[in-house]
């Protein structure tokens, strides 16, 4: 060790935690200038929000007076005596557990079946698959493929094949709106997720693909456990949190397709339950609850994904 280090370790055991941090400020002050633009970015607008949500979700806060301490009071009407929160509760994990899982390894595999083709059409290809998460118009072909009439594309099959007398109501019926709403979400799902794999896969040294072969790696299962995958731990961790966020973010897709509120609530979600006392009734300590739910449950699962994660190649 040289003795630059011997100095510098001899110094941190010297000092408390809070002084060795304050000296390394000091001493690498360019750096943290730089990055204390986001920094306060950050704060304003990440931070300090979750922590006054907490604060105001223990309050009864209408936006026009001063808000009032009600403690736990609004975390035990949402739990027990809002019936419509335990609806927009299930269907949210529902939704997430549907769409969340499989739209994370759609988009690896089809990123890794894109990698593997010439760099000429790659770019096509790539295009292909991402056109639909950033087109505008991207609900009015599923409307138009199942529109409630008769002149909707898959009632007119149906009832030209003979298997149905009357058309149906796809987005206005129980059985087929949440069914339908999911398989919109994952074909739109392959997004920002699905390129920071593909940047991810192209990254790769292919020389450790070689040293694979050489301690024994014998097929494309092994170099995607032992090689593909942990190199991308950065990228497959942004992916998830991106995907995690889409998947409990399904607030819009219903709205474009069943409406606001969907029948008899089939599709109600946590997000739905929020603009619902956020934005209509500016009941905000209740609404501030509501958000709070949704964060712990998105935080939970990106802590959860995180370990999964760092386990890949071991």
């Amino acid at each position: 060790m040289s003795k630059k280090s011997d100095t510098a370790v001899v110094t941190r055991k010297d000092m408390t935690k809070v002084g060795w941090t304050l000296h390394m400020m000091r001493v690498n002050w360019v750096g943290y200038a730089m990055i204390a633009p986001f920094f306060i970015i950050f704060l304003a607008f990440t931070a300090l929000p979750v922590v006054l949500s907490l604060i105001l979700s223990m309050t009864d806060f209408n936006m026009l007076e001063f808000p009032h301490w009600v403690g736990m009071e609004n975390y035990v009407q949402l739990i027990l005596e809002d019936d419509l929160f335990i609806t927009a509760l299930k269907n949210t994990l529902i939704f997430a557990i549907c769409t969340g899982p499989i739209s994370y390894i759609l988009s690896f595999l089809i990123a890794w079946f894109i990698n593997e083709i010439p760099p000429k059409i790659r770019a096509v290809v790539t295009l292909v698959f991402y056109a639909p998460s950033i087109s505008g118009q991207v609900y009015l072909v599923w409307q138009t493929l199942f529109a409630d009439d008769s002149y909707g594309w898959a009632n007119a099959w149906l009832t030209k094949l003979g298997i149905i007398d009357a058309p149906i109501l796809w987005f206005h019926d129980e059985s087929w709106a949440m069914v339908l709403c999911i398989v919109v979400a994952l074909w739109t799902s392959l997004g920002t997720a699905f390129l920071s794999f593909i940047a991810g896969l192209q990254g790769i040294d292919r020389a450790q693909y070689e040293a694979a072969a050489i301690d024994g790696v014998k097929n494309r299962w092994q170099e995607l456990w032992y090689v593909t995958l942990p190199n991308m731990k950065a990228q497959l961790l942004f992916g998830a949190v991106m995907t995690i966020t889409q998947s409990f973010g399904f607030g819009p897709i219903v709205d474009a397709l069943c409406g606001n509120p969907s029948v008899n609530y089939c599709c109600w979600t946590l997000q739905h339950h929020l603009n619902e006392y956020g934005n209509t009734r500016w009941e905000m300590g209740y609404a501030c609850a509501i958000s709070f739910v949704l964060f712990l449950l998105m935080f939970g699962c990106n802590l959860l994904i995180k370990k999964l994660l760092s386990k890949l190649g071991s």
